[in-house]
């Protein structure tokens, strides 16, 4: 776990946990207090009990196939495959709260995003968005920067609808597992590819996408490394489409894209660092000292009066996109073999990863270490500087690109970037130019990867030896 997730979630499930237990007994009435506070569309399945929920998935004629097909090519007994199967079933299916999720978890991912970073959102498209009938399920599918994007997106979205979490198997620690699954977050086990597991799985994601629960999906799965856009997982997204095959289920399925980007990923080093030791993870010795350190150090900060924002965090939501009408341009797709089906479901992924990329928002910090980097060279000139950011900067707004601060020109952008650069120590100035000191080479670049696609390239240097990008600077090696 990094800091990030050590520190937040920390003190997110302290207080869930304490919520939960002394729940008084008038619990219904505040619950139906905190929806109508918030005018909130809540998704009634939601609110089933785990208990119900279970009966379904055992009932499953497709896990019942699995469970006797697992049975014989394991050798294993009925019963023993049977507790394994209620022991998934346990593991994924989460017990929603709402106290939990509006009164403690949405106030204090208020109070730590707005002690954290400013924070903003944006709608390429509204009207679309508006025009998707309340029947119908909606999916967001975003890029994944941070641990921090479950909060963020969720309190961005917290007047609109409640979202049930795609999460990965580091937060399933008590008491994390206890606060994410009071959320609506249901687990997944990545790179896991037990038949019997994933029958499970596919079958509870259909089973709450035909109850039209609103799901929150991570389409990389799992936190970029390098700053930039990975490729798409497809496994969610495929048992998500296979709901269309069930004749009873008449609704439609709206894919929406969503793009965050921040001015400080807290975990940016330690995600470098998993890059440069080719995926190795520090021990957990490490990981609770560092969770310690940024505790303490930001603790002191507030004492003290010296803490300071952490910059932009920006989130941008594109044009949904239909489901069943995509499939219904790529007749039997959903009938394929998994082998023959993914191939080509896998251009519906690359599809939401561009308009994802399309979309990206652009904060001051990515923006000025891309121009930065730009040159090449150790040591850039203000007045050099300036012209990459205007250049860029006018590029940008020619492409429509989602900008924040782009009322404020150059110099306000400029300005920005700096106040995090400077309190991050990544560049120095010497007179009229920027230094950049080699060792931060790799972590500009992890920002400037986040928004390299939306840029021109750089113009050449004319020739003189002196302007020449010095091949020979450390540099983030790209993911894999």
């Amino acid at each position: 776990m990094t800091p990030l997730a050590g520190a937040i979630l920390l003190a997110l499930a302290a207080l869930t946990v304490l919520a939960i237990i002394w729940i008084p007994r008038r619990a219904r009435t505040a619950a139906r207090r905190a929806v109508h506070q918030f005018g909130v569309r809540l998704d009634r399945y939601k609110l089933m009990s785990r208990r119900v929920i279970r009966g379904e998935l055992l009932r499953d004629p497709a896990i019942g196939d699995a469970l006797e097909q697992h049975c014989r090519t394991r050798g294993l007994s009925q019963l023993e495959a049977r507790v394994r199967v209620e022991q998934y079933v346990e593991e994924i299916v989460p017990f929603f709260n709402v106290l939990s999720y509006y009164r403690v978890g949405y106030n204090l991912a208020r109070a730590l995003l707005r002690l954290l970073y400013r924070t903003s959102s944006e709608y390429q498209d509204r009207e679309s968005l508006n025009a998707i009938p309340r029947r119908d399920v909606v999916v967001y599918l975003m890029n994944h920067r941070s641990n921090a994007d479950y909060v963020v997106v969720a309190f961005v979205l917290a007047r609109a609808v409640s979202i049930s979490y795609a999460v990965g198997e580091w937060a399933r620690v008590w008491p994390l597992e206890y606060v994410f699954k009071s959320f609506g977050a249901y687990f997944v086990r990545r790179r896991y590819r037990e038949p019997l597991y994933h029958t499970v799985l596919e079958r509870y994601v259909q089973l709450i996408t035909r109850n039209g629960v609103t799901q929150g999906i991570f389409l990389e799965g799992r936190l970029s490394r390098d700053g930039a856009l990975g490729p798409p997982k497809l496994g969610l997204l495929d048992y998500i489409a296979r709901t269309l095959r069930d004749p009873a289920f008449d609704r439609d399925i709206w894919l929406v894209p969503v793009a965050l980007n921040y001015d400080r990923v807290l975990e940016d080093r330690s995600l470098i660092q998993e890059l440069l030791e080719d995926g190795a993870r520090p021990p957990r010795w490490r990981q609770l000292a560092g969770v310690t350190r940024f505790l303490a150090l930001n603790l002191a900060r507030l004492l003290t009066g010296s803490l300071r924002r952490y910059g932009r965090v920006a989130v941008n939501f594109g044009t949904p996109l239909s489901l069943r009408r995509w499939v219904a341009a790529h007749p039997d797709l959903l009938d394929l073999s998994r082998a023959e089906r993914l191939p080509r479901l896998e251009r519906l992924a690359r599809e939401l990863m561009d308009r994802i990329a399309g979309i990206m928002p652009v904060t001051p910090v990515p923006l000025v270490a891309a121009a930065l980097l730009s040159f090449g060279r150790d040591l850039v000139r203000l007045d050099d500087l300036f012209e990459r950011l205007d250049q860029y900067r006018d590029h940008l707004m020619a492409t429509a690109a989602k900008l924040a601060h782009a009322d404020q020109g150059v110099s306000g952008l400029l300005e920005r970037a700096r106040k995090a650069l400077d309190l991050r120590r990544l560049v120095v100035a010497e007179g009229e130019a920027l230094v950049i000191l080699p060792g931060q080479r790799p972590l500009l670049e992890y920002y400037a990867n986040s928004i390299q696609h939306l840029l021109p390239a750089p113009r050449p240097s004319g020739g003189h030896p002196m302007l020449d990008p010095d091949t020979s600077l450390p540099r983030l090696p790209r993911a894999g």
